[in-house]
């Protein structure tokens, strides 16, 4: 059925409801097209790529510098730099990664585990070669500057592939490779890569790799670092959120209100994830079309879920 929605409403049915992982997308997109369009205004005034104040601008404010006094100086890199994006088919290949991966992982583990893991990955990616250009005398010579959303990728797909290796996927739509495979040469090809001039921040890869690999040990417990990282974020959130309300005159009698305990809301998000994981396994051996209209939905109303 095709739908009666024009451009712009298409884009803004999509980004309501199509999770987590195509709102980076749309978030990345929008930083990129700024870039771009400022690029061009640049080169139309006679400015070149690495001077005139507009490409210093964007350096300044969408670069994080591989050093600790960038950091220090302008730490908010950490985190734009994750989003930016200055080549075409950099950003390209980075969304379709993001949309494929992002997709599954969200479909394991909710919207907000999605999200924490890209931010996290992220920013682990732009430690690590920061500590990489310090620590080793050949890194000094190299690019400077860290860019693009790579690390927060190879967070997502690592975790990905470590999470359930053998799902398989097709290159060119033909060839079934499963998932550890394919993440193994990745790590392998960025680890041989190392202290390579190539213009790629291959440290960085490989601090979102081990977020990644390490997010989906005891994934729901409070062992694992990315878990609490989420917990902490939301009672910080929930305070905040709190203090801007307020407060209700109403008193409620004791005995009337029933809360529910961080306890059982562990126990009923372990049970959820191991049904989804029944229905995963399912899928894997019987196809999509094995699942009964109640899996279906299940999964489905868990992939919205965070």
């Amino acid at each position: 059925m095709q739908s009666d929605r024009n451009f712009f409403e298409e884009l803004k049915y999509r980004y309501t409801y199509g999770g987590m992982h195509v709102k980076l997308i749309f978030v990345n997109a929008i930083v990129f097209l700024f870039i771009a369009v400022l690029l061009v205004f640049a080169r139309l005034m006679g400015q070149s790529s690495e001077m005139g104040w507009l490409s210093f601008f964007l350096r300044q404010i969408f670069t994080l510098q591989a050093d600790f006094w960038g950091l220090l100086t302008k730490p908010w890199g950490l985190f734009t730099s994750m989003f930016a994006h200055f080549g075409f088919i950099h950003f390209i290949f980075n969304m379709i990664f993001l949309y494929f991966s992002g997709k599954i992982l969200e479909s394991f583990f909710g919207s907000k585990r999605l999200l924490y893991t890209y931010l996290v990955g992220g920013i682990a990616g732009g430690l690590f070669e920061i500590l990489a250009h310090e620590i080793f005398p050949a890194m000094a010579t190299q690019t400077n500057v860290i860019v693009g959303a790579s690390g927060s990728i190879m967070a997502i797909f690592m975790a990905l592939a470590f999470y359930r290796p053998n799902l398989e996927v097709r290159l060119f739509g033909i060839i079934p490779v499963r998932l550890i495979v394919l993440g193994i040469l990745y790590l392998l090809y960025d680890i041989f890569s190392l202290g390579a001039n190539d213009g790629t921040a291959h440290f960085a890869h490989l601090g979102g790799a081990i977020v990644g690999i390490l997010s989906i040990k005891n994934p729901h417990s409070s062992s694992n670092f990315l878990f609490v990282i989420e917990q902490k974020v939301d009672r910080f959130l929930n305070k905040v959120k709190s203090w801007s309300q307020p407060k209700s005159k109403l008193k409620v009698k004791k005995g009337g209100a029933t809360f529910r305990k961080d306890e059982d809301f562990n126990l009923d998000r372990k049970l959820r994830q191991e049904k989804t994981d029944v229905i995963l396994d399912k899928i894997s051996k019987s196809g999509y079309e094995s699942l009964t209209k109640a899996e279906k939905d299940f999964l489905f109303n868990q992939s919205k879920n965070g």
